[in-house]
């Protein structure tokens, strides 16, 4: 009875302790059963038998064997008989092979987990009487040898006495093994004495170090007697739990020496103890089992019956209990978390328990064994699910740590049966948790058909949340808010702090809801602070229309960022705010262009173009123009510049402001079927006065604006530049449309087409300014083209109207630059009918008097070169027919007394063989003249063969018949070519004797 009561104390004093582990501490008496586990098979643990002779000398077998402990691991199960014999058994515990390793019996054995060694205690041959015959012993069951023919067994490594004179004997009670770090052991041997022997090293190379550990020191053995132990590794601290019948005790053994804490003041007795997965202590006493940390008593679970054994599989708490009454025994595997009995089962009586496989494995007294397993998730959910049990369900697979999609099912379908008895609030609590897994349209679908607005809104907010919420359902959470014209979650959506930072929901589709539900401020929050820029100035603009707060925005915006907005928004600015928005565009344009130094060029090539804004002014040109007015006064060498010059002529010059169409940057651009200037300037005569029915402010402007364009023309095309700062082609085809003749006049002077520019006037009638011009651009001394007047004396010639004064004036020129014959001037002018001989009279008869005092000229010289052509061929004559006499006595190139040998040339120079070196056929001093000749003959032989070049000189002279000639005259134009005429010449110059 004193027994009984203490035992009902100390239930009632555990389940008063605080909550730890389990979240619960209680009785297991109104626990469901269910069927989680499932027998697998049942087997026998075939031992060999052994044949003995009985006392009539017969043989018989051996069957009292006994098995008297057990042990599993990598793969196999291990039994140790009471015949000192080990057997071995494989998957299904069918035999594999026995070996002996004591002579006697078998107590205790611990199948290793790192290394495949199997560690043994038991009874030997005892040497001497001071010696005890119990002996530790370290096989490896990887390393076999053979002991016979037939059998083998494998090899011992470690032997090792237990007791020695500094540890007595004692009856070992409990064994237990820690592999710290292989090939390390730590070996702790629990007495019967109250005390803990422990070994520790590699017992392979005997390097071993031996301590003691005191638990109890009762004078009653019954009561000191260590009846369990436990290890608890915690990183570098290593701990081990000792029980006893009357206490809990906990060794540190990373102090030295080691340090007791004692946990309990009642323990428990043999095959009650185990350790749990979470390194916790495990005691079953007849009223209760209790869970211990390092720190004292934990939980206890309260059901009555003799617990004969404790185990832990895979977090359920094993039992074997003992019915007194009923005399049978019940093996129940008991899920602490969930509170349920996982299964229940009768069995004999068992033995040892074991894990291995997977599987939970009892052996009997009688040998046998019974292996159970554990059905899968899907069978034990199937079972739950059908009696609706989905609480247990969820924490089922909550609780066994199965994969987020299984539990994400478990929750659907609790969902599921919740929302079908139409409760809808916890339904919606389930299928929040399957957020992730579930596809938010089966969720979304199910409660948009029963109108739950205020279940879907949670739904959404929380799919917001968890940041996995798409474009539609932030569309359908702010259509639900603008609904319920909740403002105030509308607020808390929209203006969270993390709402935007995270990504909870699509920018763009917050911003289109919110403004077709017209709430623009929340708009422009969500846009401001998402840096969506052309959202919040969109709304500004179109929505509200407060332009000068959209400028100040954009002027607080980054350089780049400003420049993307304006390209978006700036028509709409323009057309409200022309001057502040040119501002702006001005500052990005040239930002600290004032304090650019000059090495910095390229700095402006990294701010914004004008050229980028275009788009900005298609419908207001007047602002453009000012704009790039004021970019150009500001910013002197744009690397557009060329572009924007090109720009403000076509505004300039065209006739009426409008958009530029022509000059877009593009460099490929085609100017197709655009008329001559003549056919413009004779189209521009009939329309001439193209503003006469326009307002007079609109033709002011109109000529203000040309002013501009010709100053532009002049200003970027300075005198030293080859090329100017516009594109040439363009500015003209713009002058020629628009009839802008100053333009086109310039132009035509500065690429020097001075036959276009004299043609302006001719097409205007303009006399004395096309004489003015030939003036200026007709004298050959300053560059000009004197052939201007001979175009001038034809347009005159042809015009058929009286011209004579300025007739007269062009014939002055002609005749100071002797620019036509007087034959192309006479057949010129005789077509204008309106003209008289009495004006070309002077011009004739000066022109009679030159040609009169040529023709005396040339005739003299005819004479005098016939006369030395004469007298040549005599002179060639006489050295054909007559003997040379040679009178020199000096040498002309030493002026030494001429003596032999001697060499006279016909030229009559005569020399020292010796002065003349190794040219000797050629006189010394005649020679360069005579190469020179030579030279000037072959250039001109080579040149005969350039047609090119004689035509185009006959068509480039003013007199062809002179050229022509010329090339007479120098014997290049001749039918015949004889060879022997060069010969003779040859011979005149290179004759020579020696004498």
């Amino acid at each position: 009875m004193a027994d009984e009561r203490r035992n009902t104390a100390i239930v009632k004093a555990a389940l008063q302790q605080p909550r730890t582990a389990y979240e619960s501490v209680g009785s297991m008496y109104q626990w469901r059963k269910f069927e989680f586990f499932e027998e697998k098979y049942a087997a026998k643990c075939t031992i060999p038998d052994e044949e003995v002779e009985n006392s009539d000398g017969g043989v018989v077998a051996n069957k009292n064997k006994k098995i008297q402990c057990c042990s599993s691991g990598r793969g196999k199960v291990v039994t140790g008989i009471d015949d000192g014999t080990v057997c071995l058994f494989d998957r299904g515990l069918k035999f594999n092979y026995a070996f002996q390793p004591h002579s006697s019996s078998v107590h205790f054995l611990q199948q290793l987990k790192q290394r495949n060694f199997l560690v043994t205690i038991g009874e030997d041959e005892q040497l001497t009487p001071q010696q005890s015959a119990l002996c530790l012993k370290v096989f490896d069951l990887d390393k076999m040898q053979a002991e016979s023919s037939s059998t083998a067994s494998p090899d011992c490594v470690g032997i090792l006495r237990i007791f020695t004179s500094q540890f007595p004997e004692a009856k070992i009670t409990s064994f237990l093994v820690l592999e710290e770090v292989p090939p390390i052991l730590l070996i702790a041997i629990g007495l019967n004495n109250g005390s803990i022997y422990c070994i520790k090293g590699d017992i392979a190379r005997e390097r071993i170090n031996r301590f003691k550990l005191q638990v109890e020191n009762h004078s009653d053995k019954g009561l000191s007697c260590v009846t369990g132990l436990g290890f608890k590794v915690d990183g570098r601290s290593l701990q081990l739990f000792a029980v006893t019948p009357s206490s809990v005790s906990l060794f540190s053994l990373h102090d030295e020496p080691p340090r007791r804490q004692t946990l309990d003041q009642i323990g428990c007795g043999l095959n009650s103890v185990a350790m749990s997965d979470r390194s916790e202590l495990i005691i079953g006493r007849s009223e209760a089992v209790y869970f211990y940390e390092v720190d004292g008593r934990g939980p206890c679970w309260a059901f009555e019956g003799e617990k004969k054994l404790i185990g832990w599989f895979r977090g359920y708490l094993l039992c074997v209990i003992a019915d007194q009454r009923m005399g049978n025994h019940t093996f129940n595997i008991y899920d602490l978390k969930n509170r349920l009995i996982a299964h229940s089962v009768l069995v004999k009586d068992v033995s040892h328990m074991l894990y291995e496989w997977g599987n939970i494995i009892l052996i009997m007294a009688d040998k046998s064994a019974l292996c159970i397993g554990e059905k899968d998730m899907e069978s034990k959910l199937d079972m739950l699910f059908k009696k609706n049990l989905y609480t247990v369900a969820i924490n089922l697979v909550q609780t066994q740590q199965a994969d987020a999609a299984a539990t994400a099912e478990v929750l659907r379908k609790y969902a599921d049966h919740l929302y079908s008895k139409q409760d809808y609030d916890e339904a919606m609590a389930q299928y929040i948790q399957t957020i992730g897994h579930l596809e938010p349209s089966y969720v979304i679908q199910k409660f948009l058909d029963a109108q739950r607005i205020y279940n879907l809104t949670n739904y959404l907010e929380k799919l917001h949340e968890k940041g996995l919420a798409y474009k539609d359902h932030t569309t359908l959470l702010l259509n639900c808010y603008t609904k319920l014209k909740d403002v105030e979650k509308l607020n808390l959506f929209i203006k969270s702090d993390d709402s935007i930072g995270e990504l909870k929901f699509d920018v763009e589709t917050a911003l289109r809801v919110c403004r077709a539900a017209n709430y623009h401020e929340h708009a422009m929050y969500v846009a401001k602070k998402a840096g969506k820029h052309e959202w919040y100035l969109k709304i500004l603009l179109e929505d509200l229309g407060r332009y000068e707060e959209a400028l100040e925005y954009i002027s607080s915006l980054e350089s780049s960022q400003a420049g993307m907005t304006i390209k978006e928004y700036g028509k709409i600015l323009i057309e409200h705010k022309p001057v502040e928005t040119i501002e702006i565009l001005i500052r990005l344009c040239t930002e600290d262009e004032d304090r650019r130094g000059d090495s910095n060029v390229i700095y402006v090539s990294m701010l914004p173009s004008p050229v980028d804004f275009l788009s900005v002014f298609i419908h207001h040109p007047q602002s453009l123009m000012d704009f790039l007015e004021k970019y150009t006064n500001k910013v002197k060498d744009s690397p557009a510049q060329v572009e924007i010059h090109n720009i403000l002529l076509e505004l300039y010059i065209a006739n009426e402001l409008n958009f530029p169409s022509m000059s877009q940057v593009n460099e490929d651009v085609e100017y197709v079927n655009v008329p001559s200037a003549k056919t413009l300037i004779l189209s521009s005569q009939s329309n001439g006065t193209i503003a006469d029915h326009k307002g007079s402010q609109e033709e002011t402007d109109r000529l203000e604006r040309r002013k501009k364009g010709l100053s532009l023309l002049k200003s970027a095309w300075p005198p030293e530049t080859e090329h100017p700062l516009y594109d040439v082609d363009l500015a003209i085809i713009l002058c020629e449309m628009n009839a802008f003749i100053d333009g086109i006049l310039y132009l035509y002077e500065k690429m020097k087409l001075y036959k276009e520019v004299i043609a302006c006037y001719m097409q205007k009638h303009d006399h004395e300014g096309l004489i003015a011009c030939c003036k200026r651009l007709g004298d050959s001394g300053k560059g000009g083209d004197p052939s201007l007047w001979a175009d001038v004396l034809k347009y005159f010639g042809e015009l058929g109207e009286d011209c004579s004064k300025e007739v007269k004036e062009v014939l002055t020129y002609i005749e100071r630059d002797d620019i036509l014959p007087p034959m192309i001037v006479l057949q010129t002018l005789s077509r204008n009918p309106c003209l008289t001989l009495s004006v070309i009279k002077d011009y004739i008869a000066r022109k009679l008097e030159q040609e009169s005092k040529m023709i005396e000229e040339d005739r003299q010289a005819i004479d005098k070169y016939q006369e030395d052509t004469l007298s040549m061929r005599k002179e060639i004559q006489d050295l054909r027919t007559n003997a040379r006499i040679f009178q020199l006595s000096k040498c002309t190139a030493c002026t030494f007394t001429l003596d032999l040998p001697a060499v006279h040339f016909m030229c009559m120079h005569s020399f020292h063989l010796r002065c003349l070196g190794d040219n000797e056929k050629e006189c010394p001093e005649c020679a360069p003249e005579y190469r020179s000749v030579i030279e000037m003959k072959r250039n001109l032989e080579q040149n005969s063969k350039d047609q090119d070049r004689f035509f185009q000189q006959v068509k480039n002279s003013k007199d062809g018949f002179s050229v022509i000639a010329e090339y007479f005259g120098k014997g290049i134009i001749s039918k015949t070519r004889n060879g022997s005429t060069s010969g003779l010449g040859s011979g005149n110059s290179t004759s020579s004797s020696v004498i």
